[in-house]
């Protein structure tokens, strides 16, 4: 189903780079309200960025051994020297840790990793991934007192990304080890998997679980608090709507959703970053799973 990353005859690193690739395209190829996608253009910004962004990206985040931060900020200056924006930067941060820990995993699997990897990242990490935040420039990114963005770390990267956790949801996922990931969207795709759905759907079911859960991180930097827990209200009453819904009023409901969300400038980009992150744990999890 959407399991992206097989066996893979160029070993591991080359496997896991795939496995990337699979999980950014799988996502695109969703129908997922408000965000880039095949289904319908939007915000300024071509599916075939995201496709670039993908694969300059693959490589320095799986470059086996490259600890978390030089991964981060190598993918995020190919991205932007490829697309010239910032396409991919929730992605990117996701993926570095996931990476590091799918090619470093031993008994445990890839959850017991994860939480290895994090809790060893360090200052120098952070010091690389505050680099790349500032590169990548994303929109509504604002200042906080301390630890902010725009001036060199003091502290470690999970430290710093804990103290973001209450008010950005990628950020949140440093300091669970990536509970929302597994809670949410890893399990959805499972079930989806068992349910035989089309890989597409199952992408586009993670991507509304996400949105109708947390209130995107992206939409509370650009427009407010109120803006995002109104679009995370109103996707889960759509949710509950699609529950029992055919194929067609599916799909027209969805995008009805997409053009209201795009008429009023919202992108729920955090959603989407969530939804790569969860293909991408599904994949490394069958990778290590044989």
């Amino acid at each position: 189903m959407c399991s992206p990353g097989s066996a893979d005859p160029g070993g591991p690193a080359a496997a896991l780079r795939q496995a990337y690739l699979a999980a950014c395209l799988a996502e695109l190829d969703a129908l997922k309200p408000g965000n880039v996608h095949i289904h319908a253009a939007g915000h300024g910004m071509s599916v075939e960025d995201f496709r670039v962004s993908a694969r300059v990206s693959a490589p320095p985040l799986a470059a086996r051994g490259s600890p978390v931060g030089r991964r981060i900020l190598e993918a995020v200056a190919a991205t932007r020297a490829a697309v010239g924006c910032n396409t991919n930067l929730g992605i990117v941060l996701l993926a570095a840790p996931l990476l590091a820990a799918a090619e470093s995993a031993g008994p445990g699997g890839l959850r017991a990793s994860l939480a290895r990897v994090l809790a060893s990242l360090t200052v120098a990490d952070a010091v690389a991934a505050y680099e790349a935040i500032r590169l990548a420039a994303p929109a509504g990114l604002g200042r906080v007192a301390d630890q902010d963005a725009a001036a060199a770390p003091t502290i470690d990267l999970r430290r710093a990304m804990a103290m973001a956790a209450e008010r950005d949801s990628i950020a949140r996922q440093y300091a669970t080890d990536y509970a929302d990931i597994f809670a949410i969207g890893v399990a959805r795709l499972r079930a989806e998997e068992a349910a035989g759905t089309a890989p597409e759907w199952a992408a586009s079911h993670v991507y509304l679980d996400f949105l109708a859960t947390l209130p995107d991180s992206h939409l509370r930097r650009k427009h407010g608090d109120g803006a995002a827990e109104a679009v995370r209200a109103e996707a889960a009453a759509l949710a509950a709507a699609l529950a029992h819904a055919a194929g067609d009023g599916r799909r027209a409901a969805l995008l009805d959703f997409d053009r209201s969300l795009k008429q009023r400038g919202f992108n729920p980009g955090s959603s989407a970053d969530l939804s790569v992150a969860s293909l991408l744990a599904l994949a490394c999890e069958n990778i290590l799973g044989g």
